[in-house]
């Protein structure tokens, strides 16, 4: 029987936004319904458009135009990023989908329910990731990641397939960043990318974080084993800028240590940490 801890309802949530970037070209392409169109760099639901963050700023930088259905197009994901942080990246996208798919099927065959992390490096490659993607975007005046987004290139290769039946070599980034996962679990989602690094930035202050109840540690660290990021949330690193509130560390703390808090906390660095 199946648990519904956090872990499981996430990967249905991811299940099914990967399962509309599937249906959307396939209603589109054979039964000419456009009511969904597009992908999560930009995806429209009737006349609701939803933009990337990364990928407006990316615009508004080359092209110095606030156009204003752009700006508007920025609002939800903006104040999502705001109040929950960056759980685009744990419960969205189709790049979390294909690794944790991936990682399943490999613990089915394997019984192994740990990876191995067998790179680990420093933390703030991630800001200097999105860094160098927003400097090369302003000196070459065109949008990288617009056109090299491991998520965008997801829904790019399937809308390809539905309608053109080719999957085009931009796809070989996608099987680039799946492969790197055999270095650490999500290499590219912990160093590399700049739409998680930025979301991050927004979600510096969110609402809704991992608490540790300090009282209740055992320090087992099962929790820390289990964190995709490689966050040590044992020590309150679930409360940092690098947490994506995916819940894993909740579903393995045997002592109710951790939970989600729904209140206004205090920054992680003005909390003391026990160790």
């Amino acid at each position: 029987m199946i648990r519904w801890k956090w872990s499981n309802k996430r990967f249905l949530v991811l299940t099914g936004a990967f399962s509309l970037l599937l249906v959307a070209p396939l209603l589109n392409f054979y039964y000419d319904i456009n009511f969904i169109q597009g992908w999560y760099q930009s995806i429209g639901i009737g006349d609701f458009w939803i933009v990337s963050p990364l990928e407006g700023l990316e615009s508004l930088l080359v092209t110095r135009d606030p156009f204003g259905p752009l700006l508007t197009a920025l609002i939800f994901p903006v104040l999502l990023a705001l109040v929950l942080g960056r759980v685009f990246c744990s419960w969205i996208c189709p790049i979390t989908f294909l690794s944790e798919l991936s990682e399943r099927l490999k613990q089915l065959l394997s019984k192994r329910t740990t990876t191995p992390d067998r790179w680990v490096l420093f933390r703030q490659i991630l800001w200097f990731a999105l860094g160098l993607e927003l400097f090369l975007s302003l000196v070459l005046g065109a949008p990288i990641f617009v056109f090299l987004s491991p998520p965008g290139l997801v829904g790019r290769e399937l809308m390809s397939f539905v309608f053109f039946r080719t999957l085009p070599l931009e796809g070989l980034i996608i099987i680039f960043v799946l492969i790197l996962n055999l270095l650490s679990k999500r290499f590219y989602c912990r160093y590399l990318c700049p739409l998680g690094a930025f979301l991050a930035l927004l979600g510096a202050r969110r609402r809704v974080r991992v608490k540790n109840i300090m009282q209740n540690c055992k320090g087992c660290r099962t929790c820390d084993h289990s964190c995709p990021m490689g966050l040590s949330p044992s020590v309150g690193e679930g409360m940092t800028v690098y947490c994506w509130n995916c819940g894993t560390c909740i579903d393995n703390c045997s002592y109710g240590q951790l939970e989600f808090n729904l209140k206004k906390v205090e920054p992680y660095s003005s909390m003391p940490i026990q160790k």
